[in-house]
């Protein structure tokens, strides 16, 4: 729900991850004032063959300048296979970006060659990896995926190219697509990954991306990528944990630790038993709730 806990503690809100054109030095500029929790400085689908090269310089620059705060900022470079792969990856190690965003990743030994290739370049160690699942293969493949490499902290959902790929239909509901959301969340989550939710194309439609942010939420998502700074609010708020929720979560650990100092070994909470799952749950969504105040500032 919004935010990841990963090793040593931290936690990292990721509600919204907004995709910026590389080759747009006016959209990489403007990215520093928006309210979104993370940014892809993109250079694959985004920039034309022939600015590439000048993107890639562009984007190397724009990480290097520490400008965005505390925006977790990423690159995603050109995919395996690519004329321009090599090079992204050998420019992104050298920027330290918090994450290279690699697409097309369809197996374990993709994620250990963009390791190789990033640490051999000389890669930040907080530099970390994230894998772009967007194919058949990566779906059935995903749990492989998700535990290849300790670097790799991120799944990203492709939900257009999964669409293309599998013939599927663009529908509200996205009920050919569920199957594919299932079976990455639960590689994710086995291997202590966050995952991204796909992008919502029509961007003049908000109420339909509204509804698609509810049910990635209640699947489980962390946040979602975005195509348009129009959709950072009502992400955001979706993707925030509630009031009511968290004033809940408060109101289980206090029962529970009172439950604890008087040796009481049943703990109810408005009528309702609460057990050790629960409290984790509710300690999880503190640390949430933080880590979203603590983008915020």
């Amino acid at each position: 729900m919004g935010a990841t806990v990963e090793g040593q503690g931290v936690v990292r809100a990721r509600r919204s991850v907004l995709y910026m054109p590389g080759a747009n030095e006016r959209a990489l500029e403007k990215a520093r004032a928006l309210p979104a929790d993370g940014l892809i400085l993109d250079l694959e689908d985004a920039v034309a063959p022939d600015a590439k090269e000048a993107a890639r310089e562009r984007v190397a620059a724009a990480v290097a300048s520490g400008a965005y705060g505390r925006r977790e900022v990423t690159i995603r470079v050109n995919g395996p296979g690519t004329l321009w792969f090599a090079d992204d990856l050998r420019a992104a190690a050298q920027a330290g970006p918090d994450a290279v965003v690699v697409p097309k990743v369809e197996s374990a030994q993709t994620v250990r060659e963009v390791e190789r290739r990033l640490e051999e370049a000389g890669a930040p160690d907080h530099t970390a990896i994230w894998a772009m699942v967007e194919t058949p293969r990566a779906m059935l493949d995903a749990r492989a995926v998700a535990g290849a490499s300790e670097r790799l902290t991120v799944l990203v959902m492709g939900t257009n190219d999964l669409a293309k790929e599998l013939h599927a239909a663009h529908v509200p509901g996205r009920a050919p697509l569920l199957t594919g959301l299932s079976l990455a969340l639960l590689a994710a989550r086995e291997a202590g990954k966050a995952i991204l939710d796909g992008v919502f194309n029509d961007v003049r439609d908000l109420a339909g991306f509204e509804a698609e942010c509810v049910q990635g939420q209640q699947f489980g998502f962390d946040g979602k990528t975005l195509i348009h700074p129009s959709q950072l609010e009502p992400c955001n708020r979706v993707f925030a944990p509630a009031e009511a929720e968290v004033a809940r979560a408060r109101k289980i650990i206090d029962a529970f630790e009172a439950a604890g100092r008087e040796g009481r070994g049943v703990v109810t909470v408005d009528g309702r038993m609460v057990e050790n799952l629960h409290v984790e749950e509710a300690r999880r969504v503190l640390a949430l709730t933080a880590a979203v105040a603590g983008a915020q500032e």
